[in-house]
């Protein structure tokens, strides 16, 4: 039973770590999981990121589409995408049957303070140092970050640390994956002859 779980939060809240933990847990537990970055995405899809309004929603709407195409053919699938606006992971819950949105909530000065000690991955290196000049689009300073209104978990990324978040985001997802189950399971007993 495939579902898409999409990590959502400020930069440097910690998606990504939390992401790769979770779905190296995952896999080790016998579940095929991909997960989608969409840092790693953008250098494909747009090797100079200008993140205007226009390439940000054709850059989320190819996102979803990856991930519905990998949840119809059996995979589950992890998002790691800010995803700032609503709209773009609400697009993505009104495509794919078995959505969850994971919203990793952290203060903006926590998730400076991370963001500043990246080293390595596809997320820019020091995304916050970009923040109030002219032109700058960074979620929560420049541009409005909105958070879920109903997400189906909330983690605590301020206090907890990686391996804790994973292991939340872990329990979650097991036991979504065993509701979905169950849900087919009494759709398909009902329709007997």
């Amino acid at each position: 039973m495939a579902w898409v779980a999409w990590l959502t939060g400020l930069p440097g809240s910690g998606k990504s770590s939390v992401a790769r933990e979770t779905a190296r847990r995952l896999e080790a537990r016998g579940m095929r999981v991909r997960v989608l970055e969409l840092d790693e995405i953008r250098r494909v899809v747009t090797p100079s990121a200008s993140y205007t309004v226009q390439e940000r929603e054709t850059v989320y709407r190819a996102l979803a589409y990856m991930a519905w195409l990998l949840y119809n053919e059996g995979a589950s699938v992890i998002i790691d995408a800010t995803a700032h606006r609503r709209r773009f992971r609400d697009a993505a819950r009104a495509l794919i049957p078995a959505f969850a949105e994971i919203y990793l909530c952290a203060s903006l000065a926590t998730c400076r303070a991370r963001a500043g000690d990246r080293h390595g991955g596809y997320a820019p290196a020091d995304v916050y140092g970009q923040a109030g000049r002219e032109g700058s689009t960074v979620p929560g300073v420049d541009e409005m970050y909105e958070p879920p209104l109903h997400p189906e978990l909330v983690i605590n990324a301020e206090t907890l640390d990686v391996k804790d978040a994973a292991e939340e985001a872990v329990q979650f997802l097991e036991g979504f994956q065993a509701d979905r189950a169950r849900v087919l399971l009494n759709a398909d007993d009902k329709g007997g002859c």
